[in-house]
Protein backbone atom coordinates (compact mmCIF):
# COMPACT_ATOMS: atom_id res chain seq x y z
CA UNK A 1 0.00 0.00 0.00
CA UNK A 2 1.28 3.35 -0.98
CA UNK A 3 1.01 5.71 1.86
CA UNK A 4 3.25 8.83 0.26
CA UNK A 5 1.65 11.92 0.76
CA UNK A 6 1.09 13.84 -2.74
CA UNK A 7 2.41 16.97 -1.42
CA UNK A 8 5.49 14.94 0.53
CA UNK A 9 6.18 14.03 -3.62
CA UNK A 10 5.78 17.55 -4.91
CA UNK A 11 8.12 18.86 -2.29
CA UNK A 12 10.48 16.52 -2.98
CA UNK A 13 10.23 17.19 -6.75
CA UNK A 14 10.54 20.52 -6.09
CA UNK A 15 13.88 20.68 -4.45
CA UNK A 16 15.30 17.96 -7.07
CA UNK A 17 14.70 20.45 -9.23
CA UNK A 18 15.93 23.28 -7.85
CA UNK A 19 19.47 20.97 -7.13
CA UNK A 20 19.78 20.50 -10.54
CA UNK A 21 19.36 23.92 -11.74
CA UNK A 22 22.37 24.75 -10.17
CA UNK A 23 24.01 21.48 -11.09
CA UNK A 24 24.25 19.42 -7.91
CA UNK A 25 25.88 16.25 -8.40
CA UNK A 26 25.09 12.45 -7.14
CA UNK A 27 21.52 13.42 -6.30
CA UNK A 28 20.16 10.75 -3.91
CA UNK A 29 16.72 10.62 -2.39
CA UNK A 30 15.59 8.41 0.53
CA UNK A 31 11.91 7.39 1.95
CA UNK A 32 12.59 7.59 5.78
CA UNK A 33 8.99 7.40 6.97
CA UNK A 34 10.21 3.64 8.18
CA UNK A 35 12.67 4.76 9.85
CA UNK A 36 11.88 7.92 11.79
CA UNK A 37 8.70 9.54 12.84
CA UNK A 38 10.89 13.12 12.53
CA UNK A 39 10.65 13.16 8.96
CA UNK A 40 9.32 11.11 5.99
CA UNK A 41 12.06 11.98 3.05
CA UNK A 42 15.79 12.69 2.90
CA UNK A 43 17.92 14.24 -0.18
CA UNK A 44 21.66 14.44 -0.76
CA UNK A 45 23.70 16.25 -3.12
CA UNK A 46 27.09 17.35 -3.37
CA UNK A 47 28.29 20.71 -4.79
CA UNK A 48 31.79 21.50 -5.96
CA UNK A 49 32.71 24.01 -4.00
CA UNK A 50 31.39 25.63 -0.64
CA UNK A 51 30.02 28.68 -2.47
CA UNK A 52 28.00 25.96 -5.24
CA UNK A 53 27.01 24.21 -1.39
CA UNK A 54 25.44 27.66 -0.35
CA UNK A 55 23.36 28.47 -3.79
CA UNK A 56 22.63 25.08 -3.58
CA UNK A 57 20.85 25.24 -0.10
CA UNK A 58 19.54 28.54 -1.02
CA UNK A 59 17.89 27.75 -3.93
CA UNK A 60 16.32 24.80 -2.50
CA UNK A 61 14.52 26.80 0.26
CA UNK A 62 13.91 29.44 -1.96
CA UNK A 63 11.98 26.89 -4.29
CA UNK A 64 10.11 25.91 -1.44
CA UNK A 65 9.06 28.94 -0.09
CA UNK A 66 7.81 29.62 -2.92
CA UNK A 67 5.47 26.71 -3.77
CA UNK A 68 4.17 27.54 -0.61
CA UNK A 69 6.09 25.20 1.35
CA UNK A 70 7.85 26.61 4.74
CA UNK A 71 10.95 25.91 5.31
CA UNK A 72 11.99 25.34 9.02
CA UNK A 73 15.35 26.17 8.89
CA UNK A 74 18.47 26.04 7.38
CA UNK A 75 22.32 25.46 8.63
CA UNK A 76 25.70 25.11 7.73
CA UNK A 77 25.26 28.55 5.53
CA UNK A 78 28.41 29.88 6.85
CA UNK A 79 31.08 27.48 6.00
CA UNK A 80 29.24 25.93 2.71
CA UNK A 81 30.92 22.88 3.58
CA UNK A 82 27.64 20.90 4.58
CA UNK A 83 24.28 22.81 4.48
CA UNK A 84 20.88 21.39 5.74
CA UNK A 85 17.42 22.91 4.53
CA UNK A 86 15.28 21.62 6.94
CA UNK A 87 11.62 21.51 5.18
CA UNK A 88 9.59 19.26 7.80
CA UNK A 89 8.59 16.07 6.05
CA UNK A 90 11.80 16.91 3.94
CA UNK A 91 15.50 17.08 4.40
CA UNK A 92 17.85 18.60 2.92
CA UNK A 93 21.33 17.98 2.75
CA UNK A 94 24.33 19.48 0.55
CA UNK A 95 27.76 18.66 1.31
CA UNK A 96 31.58 18.90 -0.66
CA UNK A 97 31.90 15.50 -2.23
CA UNK A 98 34.73 15.00 0.70
CA UNK A 99 32.73 15.83 3.47
CA UNK A 100 29.91 13.48 2.21
CA UNK A 101 32.27 10.30 1.73
CA UNK A 102 33.50 11.04 5.45
CA UNK A 103 30.06 10.43 7.14
CA UNK A 104 28.14 8.25 4.53
CA UNK A 105 24.62 9.77 5.51
CA UNK A 106 23.54 7.49 2.75
CA UNK A 107 24.25 3.97 4.61
CA UNK A 108 23.06 5.43 8.02
CA UNK A 109 19.80 6.00 6.41
CA UNK A 110 19.44 2.70 4.52
CA UNK A 111 21.05 4.29 1.17
CA UNK A 112 23.44 3.19 -1.71
CA UNK A 113 26.09 5.49 -1.85
CA UNK A 114 26.29 6.86 -5.05
CA UNK A 115 28.19 5.17 -8.02
CA UNK A 116 31.18 7.42 -9.16
CA UNK A 117 32.54 7.54 -12.62
CA UNK A 118 30.50 4.69 -13.67
CA UNK A 119 32.52 1.77 -11.34
CA UNK A 120 35.56 3.49 -11.69
CA UNK A 121 37.57 4.19 -8.20
CA UNK A 122 36.10 7.48 -7.26
CA UNK A 123 38.36 10.88 -7.25
CA UNK A 124 38.79 11.41 -3.48
CA UNK A 125 38.65 10.19 -0.54
CA UNK A 126 38.29 11.87 2.81
CA UNK A 127 41.26 9.88 4.55
CA UNK A 128 43.38 11.13 2.19
CA UNK A 129 42.93 14.71 3.56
Amino acid sequence: MNTEHPDLEKMAAIAVEALEDIKAKDITVLDTASRTPLFAKMIIASGDSTRQVKALANNVAVSLKEAGFSVVGSEGQDSGEWALVDAGELLVHVMLPAVRDFYDIESLWGGEKPSFHAGAEKPWHAADH
